[in-house]
């Protein structure tokens, strides 16, 4: 079934307005009982949903930049603006503005799914139109996967690494099921919490059909739930579904890693061409951006080349042990970095992120600079997912195949790696690192490998050329409960809340 195109815009009469992270009411005058009536409306209430989904605090911003600048992958440059600074430094407190803007974002999509499921079944019941009805389950099938990406999202970013043995204990999140109904306002266990993102993959898994998976897809597709499902079962530790999962992605013929080896054009390979114009056939899901709709600016900290448009005056530079992890026959190095003297009165010159200097369409058209469309799953991540499930399981040749086979990928020759019981997670760790740079990985993989990565010693950051002296020498323990956000002050004081607050609170 071929869907219908929906024009990313926001409509105000289905749009939520948040007054706390968890008690919406209705931006416009339009009464619940009169709102989402039709299948147009439906339609609309859908648009609305991904509309959210570019909002700069989530993909395009902070959800994805963060984590990884809180970890070890970067350095702040002597003379920054301060841009994330309290995450650098690690100094996040509960009344933190970006804290409380990643939950209330990610609320606010929840709360917009709510929205549509409540009243879905009243708008199915009224339309008679089977072509319709038919589109309407697709819909439905995107809204149950958007609010599981958005649920795990906030365990991610909230709760502690998963434990099996303890995960019934173990803080989860508030769970929301309804927009319309009213619910406790209570974290739920991990475990139940992990299992609502579950229950809620398996409806958009049984809704969607393969049939519209498509490369680089603006929309949640079954191909995105699969994906999804993949990245949380490896999360949970059940090994068994994190192979299932990711091996449906990485078995299904319309997804290809995109090589960075051959051209695609004159002067670029399919692997540049991805990060130049955001299109690639291993891109499962993005989020989609036009020249005169997008989010936030993933690059600006990186380069900051629109302070004058003569030289780069970055915030935050690659770290050297990362720089160091990329051989010469890799060619990931040159597609993600370039080396050039800042604008800064020091003069540092350095291999600077490009990764995300912008969308050549929206810096011809429009002088855009810096707004890549996020990605946040690509067929990459899967073959990472499955060698480590499989090295979990001590299935090592077949992890060593699925990681020699992405690096094979990426390299102008060679690329074969060999993981064994002694070496594999240090080898996968590298391997997340050199692919997924700045992708929004690196603390949850820290927390949830715990005392298991280096030996238990946490990271440490040793000062590089111009780096910022507070702070490049930070020592963080593996159980720093800095690993997990402080839950926002303000939702815990909320009248009717009772949210137990985390370790960092």
């Amino acid at each position: 079934m071929l869907r219908k195109i929906k024009i990313y815009i926001t409509i105000a009469a289905t749009m939520l307005l948040t007054v706390s992270c968890l008690d919406k009411e209705p931006q416009s005058a339009i009464r619940l009982d009169k709102a989402m009536q039709s299948f147009d409306d439906a339609e609309q209430t859908v648009t609305g949903i991904y509309a959210l989904l570019k909002s700069g605090a989530l993909y395009s911003g902070y959800l994805t930049l963060l984590p990884d600048i809180q970890a070890d992958l970067v350095y702040a440059v002597d003379g920054y603006s301060n841009t994330y600074g309290s995450f650098w430094l690690w100094q996040i407190r509960s009344t933190t503005s970006e804290v409380g803007s990643v939950y209330g974002a990610l609320y606010n999509v929840i709360a917009n799914c709510n929205f549509y499921l409540d009243r879905i079944g009243g708008v199915m019941d009224k339309e008679t139109n089977d072509e319709k009805l038919e589109i309407l389950d697709t819909y439905t099938g995107e809204v149950y996967a958007i609010r599981a990406l958005a649920y795990s999202e906030l365990i991610k970013c909230f709760c502690e690494a998963y434990d099996p043995d303890n995960a019934s204990t173990q803080l989860g999140v508030v769970l929301r099921s309804s927009y319309e109904r009213p619910e406790p306002i209570v974290r739920a266990s991990l475990e139940e919490s992990y299992q609502f993102v579950l229950n809620d993959l398996a409806k958009a898994e049984a809704l969607l059909v393969k049939e519209d998976d498509m490369y680089s897809s603006v929309y949640a597709t079954q191909a995105m739930a699969y994906a999804l499902h993949a990245r949380v079962a490896l999360y949970m530790q059940d090994w068994e579904a994190a192979i299932d999962y990711s091996t449906r992605l990485i078995e299904n013929k319309e997804f290809s890693l995109s090589s960075a080896n051959t051209l695609y054009t004159d002067t670029m390979t399919y692997f540049d061409y991805m990060w130049n114009y955001d299109l690639a056939t291993e891109i499962i899901y993005r989020v989609g951006f036009t020249n005169t709709s997008y989010g936030g600016a993933l690059g600006s900290v990186f380069l900051n080349f629109t302070t004058d448009y003569t030289y780069f005056y970055p915030d935050y530079v690659p770290a050297q042990w990362v720089l160091n992890l990329y051989s010469n026959a890799d060619m990931r190095y040159n597609s993600y970095f370039y080396t050039a003297a800042t604008g800064h009165s020091h003069g540092l010159q350095w291999p600077l992120l490009m990764k995300y200097y912008g969308n050549q369409e929206f810096i011809s058209s429009s002088l855009l600079y810096h707004v890549s469309m996020p990605k946040p799953f690509r067929l990459a991540e899967q073959y990472l997912i499955r060698a480590e499930a499989y090295c979990r399981q001590n299935k090592f040749s077949e992890g060593s195949k699925d990681i020699s086979t992405l690096r094979q990928a990426r390299f102008s020759s060679g690329g074969s790696l060999n993981l064994t019981a002694d070496n594999f997670l240090q080898q996968i760790s590298d391997e997340r690192v050199r692919e997924l740079y700045m992708e929004g990985f690196r603390l949850q993989d820290l927390k949830r490998w715990g005392k298991e990565y280096n030996e238990g010693n946490g990271f440490e950051r040793t000062p590089q050329t111009s780096s910022l002296t507070e702070g490049s020498s930070l020592k963080v323990d593996w159980d720093n409960p800095l690993f997990v956000w402080p839950i926002p002050r303000h939702e815990i004081e909320a009248p009717g809340a009772n949210i137990k607050p985390n370790k960092s609170n």
